[in-house]
């Protein structure tokens, strides 16, 4: 999350929010998928976590990398994945700078989430895309 739509509070309470790396193993184990996108340096740039059930619960595009189609990548080579799975649904939520790249991937907004972090009063957007039309798209290895 970043300052440039969300208050100190607001980024402060996100960020506290780490995970450690055994919660990476048991998503993984449990046959949610894990896609890495990597600069042409070879450095990490960007990361989602697409549960087995089709919630795209994290997307991330660490701030020296965003603006250059990591994000639009990764939701769609997440979306082709859980098609290719069987899911005719995938579901996400969506901050408030992902939502404009969510809605250019075919997403639709279905609400908006207002709740309380740690105290911290945040919001995001429930978002939702149908997959019996998502076309096929090459892996990212």
């Amino acid at each position: 999350m970043g300052p440039l739509a969300y208050n100190p509070a607001q980024v402060a309470v996100w960020a506290s929010k780490t995970r450690e790396p055994s919660e990476w193993l048991e998503w993984f184990h449990f046959g949610d998928r894990i896609t890495i996108a990597f600069s042409p340096a070879g450095d990490p740039a960007a990361f989602t976590l697409l549960e087995a059930d089709g919630h795209l619960d994290m997307l991330y595009c660490h701030p020296d990398h965003t603006r250059q189609g990591h994000a639009s990548r990764l939701i769609e080579e997440a979306s082709a994945f859980a098609a290719r799975s069987g899911l005719a649904m995938i579901t996400t939520d969506a901050s408030e700078l992902a939502r404009p790249v969510f809605l250019a991937a075919g997403y639709r907004q279905d609400s908006r989430e207002d709740f309380l972090m740690d105290g911290v009063p945040i919001h995001n957007y429930a978002m939702s895309k149908d997959l019996r039309q998502v076309a096929e798209v090459q892996p990212i290895n």
